[in-house]
C-alpha cells in the first residue's frame, strides 16, 4: 500500500512539473528562472523573457519525465529504473548550467 502512496506522489509531481514546462514552453505564467527572478524591474522589462521561459521548459519537462521514471520503477520494483531516475537528474543539472553560462553571454 505504501508502494501505491509513493507512486502516485510521484506521479503527481511529474503531472505538476510536466503542467509547469507546458506553460513555460507556451511562454505563459510566471517565469521560473532565476535569471528572471533575480533581475531588477528594469532588467525584467528589457530582458528577452522567450529563451528564459524554453530553458526552463526543458528544465522542468526532463524533471517531470524523470519523477515519471522514478514512479514507474516504484510501482514495477525494477532497481535499474532508479539508475535511469538520477541519470535523468544529472542531465537535467548539467543542461541548467550550461545552458545558464549560454544565456548570460
Amino acid at each position: 500500500m505504501g508502494e501505491i502512496i509513493c507512486a502516485c506522489v510521484l506521479f503527481l509531481i511529474s503531472a505538476v512539473l510536466l503542467f509547469l514546462a507546458v506553460r513555460s514552453f507556451m511562454g505563459r505564467g510566471f517565469l521560473l528562472n532565476n535569471s528572471y527572478i533575480y533581475a531588477s524591474k528594469k532588467e525584467r522589462d528589457e530582458m528577452d523573457k522567450s529563451k528564459y521561459y524554453r530553458q526552463s521548459g526543458v528544465c522542468l519537462f526532463m524533471l517531470s519525465v524523470a519523477f515519471l521514471v522514478d514512479g514507474l520503477a516504484v510501482i514495477l520494483s525494477i532497481n535499474g529504473l532508479y539508475a535511469l531516475f538520477y541519470v535523468l537528474i544529472a542531465i537535467s543539472v548539467i543542461y541548467a548550467i550550461v545552458s545558464s553560462i549560454k544565456l548570460s553571454k
